[in-house]
């Protein structure tokens, strides 16, 4: 009876070894194969690579960008005017430029964007809007060079269409770091209430200079002044917003074959 206690428990153990071993070996090839979600972008889940060739077992990458924001102070003996942006924000603005159009625009761009804008500008609005929209676009431009440092990690480039109703607008943007403006747009009359058409242009023209980036505005089609605008500034930000992403496949490495931008 005992030697037969003994062969039972021997063949269980044997058993249970057989088991314990094809076990083992089942978890750590599933675990050496099974994909991970382990690198984030601003909390956005992006990669699916085994984990063996992603990192080390015990440690995950993380990719992440250094707080973008600045504040601009641009005093001149026309204008005097505060920007502060946050481009990781959530679309809030706090607008307070004396011209009512140009705030409205302002917040198209800060909620497609996803950049939270904050400007109070003083201008000589009893000549006329011309220098207080320059100058707002002017420094724009300079908080949106000042934040993005050496544009390591982006995406760069960005580009959006945008309908209103009958209006549709196109704008592409390279963060190249050489200023130029294409301006493709015939607004069907000269004024929108009382804003000044014309000094849309002179906005964007500030900016492009100072931010040091590459734009092209069209409008496709429209009959609606206010539409047109409308839509070019929510593709205006919808662009930005693409361009200034951040890329996981680019990492630590700048956006060009120069090396620099």
């Amino acid at each position: 009876v005992l030697s037969d206690i003994l062969i039972i428990t021997f063949r269980l153990d044997f058993l249970f070894f057989i088991f314990l071993f094809s076990f083992l070996f089942l978890f750590f090839f599933f675990f050496k194969q099974k994909t991970a979600y382990e690198i984030s972008v601003t909390g956005v889940q992006t990669c699916a690579l085994p984990i063996y060739k992603l990192c080390n077992l015990n440690s995950t990458t993380e990719l992440s960008m250094a707080s973008r924001t600045a504040k601009i102070e641009r005093n001149t003996l026309e204008t005097q005017i505060q920007v502060g942006i946050n481009l990781d924000g959530d679309g809030q603005a706090k607008l307070a430029i004396g011209v009512p159009f140009l705030e409205h625009m302002l917040d198209q761009v800060a909620r497609h964007g996803l950049i939270d804008l904050d400007i109070k500008a003083t201008g000589d609005l009893e000549i006329d809007a011309h220098h207080t929209v320059e100058d707002v676009g002017i420094s724009l431009g300079q908080a949106f060079a000042q934040t993005m440092g050496d544009k390591k990690g982006i995406r760069r480039y960005g580009h959006a269409y945008v309908p209103l109703d009958e209006a549709l607008s196109r704008v592409v943007i390279d963060f190249s770091g050489r200023p130029g403006l294409e301006y493709a747009v015939d607004f069907p009359r000269a004024r929108i209430g009382d804003f000044d058409v014309d000094l849309l242009r002179e906005f964007f023209q500030g900016f492009v200079n100072h931010a040091h980036v590459t734009l092209h505005i069209d409008s496709i089609r429209g009959k609606n002044a206010h539409h047109i605008a409308e839509t070019i500034f929510k593709a205006f930000g919808r662009a930005l917003r693409i361009a200034l992403e951040a890329d996981p496949r680019m990492a630590g490495i700048t956006p060009s074959t120069k090396g620099s931008l």
